[in-house]
């Protein structure tokens, strides 16, 4: 991840996080606001969370991302407990993929949606498929390692196409 070539997107008050030095460009956004980069367009809104990294850091924001490039939109959830915000991002034009959060609930359902709520979002946005992340890499929670996924897929119902899981690694490709 770390390239002098890249430029990092970051919430506001958070590029302080980050080797700087390291990146040819860090900007942090702020809720509704947006950055180009390149060919795509970054748009940071509002999810349901907290900033705060420590006790003394809580002047920390957090975002969602829109990502807009070409005929392509996609929604990063990042660290989010439900919320209605993503109802915003549903336009005439539809979300392509959406990378949704669906572990780390049990008890953190306050910071974290559960699975049903990730794919409830991820429908108010408008998006043709979910991406879950944010499950079965460490042990942040009480829910078992297999569960946000079974939930997830239980709640996609008739349409588990929609639901893209991938393993660390593996990649998804939206159609050309």
């Amino acid at each position: 991840l770390e390239n002098a070539g890249s430029t990092v997107i970051t919430a506001a008050n958070t590029s302080d996080l980050l080797r700087v030095r390291r990146y040819r460009e860090v900007r942090e956004l702020r809720w509704n606001e947006q950055a180009r980069v390149g060919p795509a367009t970054v748009q940071a809104f509002e999810v349901n969370h907290w900033g705060a990294r420590m006790r003394s850091d809580t002047f920390r924001s957090y975002n969602g991302y829109l990502i807009e490039s070409g005929r392509y939109r996609v929604i990063f959830g990042g660290d989010t407990a439900y919320t209605d915000s993503f109802r915003q991002l549903r336009t005439s034009r539809s979300v392509d993929l959406a990378i949704m959060p669906v572990g780390a609930y049990d008890p953190w359902i306050r910071a974290h949606c559960n699975p049903e709520q990730a794919w409830a979002m991820a429908n108010h946005a408008g998006a043709e498929f979910v991406l879950p992340v944010h499950h079965g890499t460490f042990e942040l929670s009480r829910e078992p390692r297999g569960e946000p996924l079974e939930r997830l897929l239980a709640a996609a119902g008739s349409a588990p196409e929609r639901v893209c899981v991938r393993h660390i690694g593996q990649e998804f490709h939206l159609a050309a």
